[in-house]
């Protein structure tokens, strides 16, 4: 699942690997300008995967995903306009993209919904009904040939004529980000490693590519390529040296060769046969190492809260996960360790960083009421701040070897 990403997710992130670069055992260079925390500002996965197009609207200008819905002005429109479209109030649309309601858009500027309208349907002029989801398709047919019963001997079966049910949108949820105050559409495109160019079509950018700070732009997903088809057979294999013709029997196959006689050399020893001494130092068996041994548990950590995931790791876009629970929710060390540092973000809020053994560091970000102080010994599972209060009660947990962040999730229990 895509959520909203902002650019306070990325400064967390950032300050946690500012306080980790301090503390690792790193033998290279200091960073300066951080890009080594997401291993450096490269372009090749965007020339690699090709770019999607933008989805069409429906007649309402209307596109929807899962976890939210956006709108695409047309030539000529007002924030007027598309809230009349789409239902809703004006003054709550204005407010939530920051735009003054009789500004003139661009044609195909995306306008964020801050609730969810109808759904596209083929009434509203969409391909289909319902937000567009993701669909394995090899899955689905998979699963449905394994529900299909077996048809008993002897049985006719008639196909019915399939049901007159328009298929659902599929396709990935973009990313929605939220400009930030000195944002450029250069910044964002570097930020997400795609061309300024397909991040203009997607948001219907002027040529100057300008942004303001509140809008928020959708970040073009990879295409999907089709799978690739099966080599076609050819009619008639080529056929292979030798074959088609019978192969001769070797002549020792019908007649064996005479027996030969060899004089043994040496002569037959006719004593007694003499117990051999017992060895005064035996070797002793050697241990069988050909069976496999018994793999480690994979989880050695504690999650930090009980929650749910509402953002997954993705090096260089989100160093960690958010673990969403309730405001309050004590935030718990999740191993044995010594508290290493104690900073804050831009905005205050705290971000606790533990030391390990192995070299490994764990962060605890966007908390409150820490209970320890730089220095102190920490044991698993015992209790070190807790969650903020509102929509930002989650924990943005990272996981650290040393200077590179890792996933922490084949860490967690």
């Amino acid at each position: 699942m895509v959520l909203l990403k902002t650019r306070g997710n990325a400064r967390i992130s950032l300050l946690a690997g500012v306080a980790c670069i301090a503390l690792s055992a790193c033998s290279g260079p200091l960073d300066l300008d951080l890009r080594g925390l997401g291993g450096g500002f490269t372009t090749a996965d965007a020339a690699q995967a090709p770019l999607a197009a933008r989805p069409q609207p429906d007649d309402r200008g209307v596109i929807s995903y899962p976890n939210y819905q956006v709108a695409v002005a047309r030539r000529g429109d007002t924030l007027t306009d598309v809230a009349n479209r789409v239902g809703l109030d004006i003054t709550t649309l204005a407010k939530y993209n920051g735009i003054d309601p009789t500004v003139s858009l661009r044609k195909d500027e995306i306008i964020a919904l801050p609730t969810r309208v109808a759904e596209p349907s083929p009434a509203t002029g969409a391909a289909a009904t319902g937000p567009i989801k993701p669909v394995d398709i090899s899955t689905v047919a998979g699963g449905a040939i394994d529900r299909a019963p077996a048809t008993p001997a002897g049985v006719q079966t008639t196909a019915l004529a399939p049901a007159k049910t328009p298929p659902a949108q599929t396709g990935n949820e973009p990313i929605r980000h939220k400009v930030e105050r000195g944002e450029t559409a250069f910044t964002v495109a570097r930020l997400y490693s795609v061309p300024v160019k397909d991040l203009a079509e997607w948001n219907g950018l002027g040529a100057d590519f300008a942004i303001r700070a509140g809008q928020f732009l959708l970040i073009p997903v990879p295409s999907q390529n089709p799978p690739k088809a099966a080599p076609a057979q050819t009619a008639a294999a080529t056929p292979l040296p030798g074959e088609g013709s019978s192969t001769p029997t070797p002549p020792s196959a019908t007649k064996p060769l005479p027996a030969e006689k060899v004089a043994p050399a040496v002569a037959p020893i006719t004593t007694a046969a003499v117990t051999p001494k017992a060895d005064p130092n035996p070797v002793k068996p050697v241990a069988d190492v050909g069976k496999t041994s018994k793999p480690a548990a994979s989880g050695k950590l504690v999650r930090p809260v009980n929650g749910t995931i509402i953002r997954e790791y993705s090096k260089g876009k989100n160093e960690g996960i958010n673990i969403k629970a309730a405001a309050g929710t004590s935030v718990k060390a999740a191993d044995t360790g010594t508290v290493a540092a104690i900073t804050k973000s831009a905005d205050g809020v705290p971000i606790v960083v533990v030391r390990h053994a192995g070299n490994l560091l764990t962060v605890y970000a966007n908390v409150t009421d820490v209970s320890v102080k730089k220095g102190d010994s920490v044991s698993r599972g015992q209790s070190i701040a807790k969650l903020r209060g509102g929509s930002d009660s989650f924990v943005h947990f990272e996981v650290r070897k040393g200077f590179d962040s890792v996933d922490p999730s084949p860490f967690l229990n």
